[in-house]
């Protein structure tokens, strides 16, 4: 640790007790380092508030000390332990040459803790950096340590940073609350200002105003109370929210390729799920080879495993496509027994190769963590999956729309003999159709692998639901798909909070079915001579 920093915030703490000299007790710091060695956790607790009030200048060395369990005491002698080995004298700061014989480390618990972690905030009060202010007045916050309002009475009369100096007036409010012999109007004001601030943290510190508190400030606690309650329903709501556009979104991945096989084809593939689950290894095999050779692409290797994935699982599609089911098209019931079968094939190959347990996949930085919109906290990998979902569902739309395999394959959609007729070879359509499909469903393992376990079962965690959004949208439409998934993804998350996870599921499944017997093609169905025959 830095010695210099250290000594300018215990100077500026000094300063401050100086304008404030009530503050400051009788005893000496030498008392301080009596109580250090007395091994007692009250003996303890008094001697932090005793560093703090005479500002001693080793005070922020030897309570950080104290709180890694760096700071030894015995036999009248308190010494650091620096984490580069060497050993200080607490009370000069000056180094020894060994150790002193007879010391233990100072003993911790919870009670103790609190008191560190509210002396630490207030020797980060007068810090110069604005961030580390703020995080010393989160720190008080949470103390709620009574000894350091006339430290923050000087903070927030020296503060020019409208963010830290309402930090600061937070932290005192949340002692100002609990200070019964405070006065009522400032109480008053404290509570005001623990509802302007509206998150959980001052939710628990207004619930902790005493039991004996006056009514005028029990009405203002309710009121507070009532209005941050209605903010955090609102920040949950929106949560659930994000939850079901992030569940839509891979939804999203995981069908967007059915509705295209399906669609054209006609088939009910089992196997769409082991696509996924190729795609996903296929990612976790590139981490692999990056790992081992080329350690610093590791941030770029899912831009990698992008289109190896789409080429691995879409070469795979086109391969079942042409072995197996081009010889069973008008024969559903055995379409879905054979994909079945090669589902059950691909899990057990990639369980024989790979091995029954789930498989790392690390996340590249620029996916990794979290921020936070109020009382919301969005994830960084959910976002890119988001943002990769819609750019996979633009770059289908253009592929039907703007190539001439997309024209065939809408041709083959809307009425396959009339395609066949005009000279569009409807085989080739189909390979590369299931191929598209399969290609698709493997980029969504790619987005899959870093939210999900990478295991041979992956797949089929998301088979049923994929069928669902096909069916709830439209056959074959895209559109249809996108609003299916995003609408089943936020419902789902929305009724969790008050059906649970397994019902809400049910609930929704009921939802589809009774749907499908009103609209039975769905909420968009594709038009055409074919279907309207």
């Amino acid at each position: 640790m830095r010695i210099l920093p250290c000594l300018l915030r215990t100077l500026a703490l000094a300063m401050l007790l100086a304008l404030h000299p009530g503050a400051a007790p009788a005893q000496s710091a030498d008392d301080a380092f009596a109580r250090l060695g007395a091994d007692s956790f009250s003996e303890t607790n008094r001697a932090i508030e005793l560093l703090i009030a005479q500002a001693h200048p080793q005070a922020a060395l030897i309570i950080e000390a104290l709180a890694e369990g760096r700071l030894l005491a015995g036999g009248g002698a308190v010494v650091v332990r620096m984490p580069d080995g060497r050993v200080l004298d607490a009370r000069t700061g000056a180094a020894l040459a060994a150790t002193p014989a007879g010391l233990a480390a100072v003993r911790l618990n919870n009670s103790v803790r609190r008191t560190i972690q509210g002396a630490l905030g207030g020797l980060g009060l007068l810090n110069p950096d604005a961030g580390k202010r703020i995080a010393a007045a989160e720190a008080v916050f949470k103390s709620r340590d009574a000894s350091l309002l006339p430290v923050l009475e000087g903070a927030i009369a020296k503060e020019t940073n409208a963010r830290v100096k309402a930090a600061l007036r937070q932290a005192q409010a949340a002692i100002l609350v609990a200070k019964s012999d405070a006065p009522p109007f400032d109480r008053i004001a404290a509570i005001d200002v623990l509802r302007e601030r509206g998150d959980q943290d001052a939710l628990a510190t207004l619930r902790s105003l005493p039991a004996d508190a006056s009514a005028s400030l029990k009405e203002a606690q309710a009121r507070a109370i009532s209005d941050i309650e209605g903010r955090l329903a609102l920040w949950r709501a929106g949560q659930n929210l994000w939850y079901g556009l992030s569940l839509g979104s891979v939804l999203l991945l995981a069908a967007i390729g059915l509705a295209i096989t399906f669609g054209v084809m006609g088939v009910i593939n089992m196997a769409h799920g082991e696509m996924v689950m190729i795609g996903a290894y296929t990612t976790f095999i590139v981490q692999e080879v990056i790992r081992a050779r080329f350690p610093g692409l590791f941030d770029y290797s899912l831009l990698i495993a992008v289109p190896l994935a789409f080429l691995v699982a879409g070469l795979v599609g086109i391969a079942i496509e042409r072995g197996v089911i081009r010889f069973l098209y008008g024969r559903p019931l055995e379409t879905l027994l054979a994909t079945w079968g090669i589902s059950l094939i691909l899990q057990q190959a990639v369980r024989t190769a790979f091995g029954p347990t789930n498989r790392e996949v690390g996340a590249p930085a620029f996916m990794s963590g979290a921020f936070e919109i109020g009382e919301m906290a969005i994830t960084w990998n959910r976002l890119w999956i988001i943002v990769f979902a819609i750019l996979v569902f633009a770059a289908l739309l253009a592929i039907l729309k703007l190539t001439p395999i997309g024209l065939q394959m809408r041709a083959v959609t809307q009425n396959r003999r009339m395609a066949s007729a005009m000279g569009i070879r409807t085989g080739r359509v189909d390979a590369l159709t299931f191929g598209l499909g399969s290609g698709v469903a493997g980029l969504a393992g790619v987005a899959l692998s870093q939210i999900d376990n990478v295991s041979p079962n992956l797949g089929q965690s998301y088979i049923i639901d994929s069928f669902m959004v096909v069916v709830f949208g439209g056959v074959g439409n895209l559109w249809g798909t996108l609003v299916a998934a995003m609408t089943l993804g936020v419902a789902n998350k929305l009724l969790e909070p008050y059906a649970g996870a397994v019902l809400g599921k049910i609930a929704l499944l009921v939802f589809i079915i009774l749907f499908i017997q009103k609209r039975p093609r769905g909420l968009f169905a594709l038009k055409g001579r074919a279907v309207e025959a």
